[in-house]
Formats: structure tokens, sequence, C-alpha cells
């Protein structure tokens, strides 16, 4: 996606961010109190090095994931899948797959990248069975990650080495 996707990527965040709030470290409070979104929205996808895919059907934007390349010379060799989402009625019918295929297309094409790495939450099954199948691995569990409502959600960690 690019800079001009902004009016299309913003409801999809803000419905991840309202349906499946154990899923992401922003809150869908904090994202509507934005005093410019859309602004902020057009700067982050067209940030250089950072790769932000959709999935689509027809017009309608239906899925994303962003990949964000670690810039400090010791981790360059990594990079992180972050806000992966698609939507519910979208879900099981190849969208996600198609989005991680994207992801670790553009990271083997890299010179630097050699491994993904991701959070996910704990619990959630559907999710971790499409990184296992994208040959994924969890590597350790952060308990009490995130805190919701006063409530804890532990984040598994999982990463697939492309190189």
């Amino acid at each position: 996606l690019t800079a001009d996707d902004a009016e299309a990527y913003w409801p999809l965040r803000l419905e991840a961010l309202k349906k499946n709030p154990e899923a992401f470290a922003s809150s869908y409070e904090e994202a509507v109190a934005k005093e410019h979104p859309l602004a902020e929205t057009r700067t982050r996808l067209g940030v250089e090095r950072n790769y932000t895919f959709g999935a689509f059907d027809g017009g309608a934007l239906v899925g994303t994931v962003v990949l964000v390349p670690e810039t400090a010379a010791k981790l360059r060799h990594k990079a992180n899948v972050f806000a992966m989402y698609v939507t519910p009625s979208y879900r099981s019918a190849g969208a996600g797959s198609a989005l991680l295929r994207a992801v670790i297309k553009q990271a083997r094409i890299s010179e630097e990248i050699e491994q993904l790495v991701l959070t996910v939450e704990a619990n959630n099954r559907p999710a971790i069975k499409l990184y296992e199948a994208a040959g994924f691995r969890a590597f350790g569990t952060e308990p009490r990650s995130l805190k919701i409502a006063g409530r804890y959600h532990d984040e598994m960690h999982m990463v697939l080495f492309v190189k």
C-alpha cells in the first residue's frame, strides 16, 4: 500500500482495533482520538523501507500486514511483522496466507533481512495456526503482555528464518 491508500486503510485499522483489541498494542480509543488520523496514516504508509501489504476483494481492502525492517546495525538482519488483520468475513479464505506470502517474499528479496519476528495473542489458535503454516515457530511467551479492561493477555513470540 502507499500513502494514496490511507482512506481505505484507516477504516480497516479502526475495525481491527475495535474487533480484536487483544491483538494490538494500540487501542481503538487512542486511534479515534488522533487529531489528524488520515494525515498520520498517509505519512506512515509512505515511510521508506516499511512495507504495508493489503488484501483486496475488488476495490475493498479486507486485510493488511506491515513489515518493518530493523535499522540499527546489529539488528538489520531482522524485520518485524506488525498489524496483521483480516476482516472476519474473509478469514479462512486465503487472504491471511496471501499477506504472509507477500511479507516473506519481500523479506527474501531484501539483501539484509534474514529473519522475521512477530507476536501473537497466545490464545489466538487460528492466527498461530496460520503463522505456523507459513513456517513461523514459537520461541517464547511474554506473560501479561497486554492489559485490557483489567484482563491480561499473554503474547507468543514467533520467528521465521528466511535466509
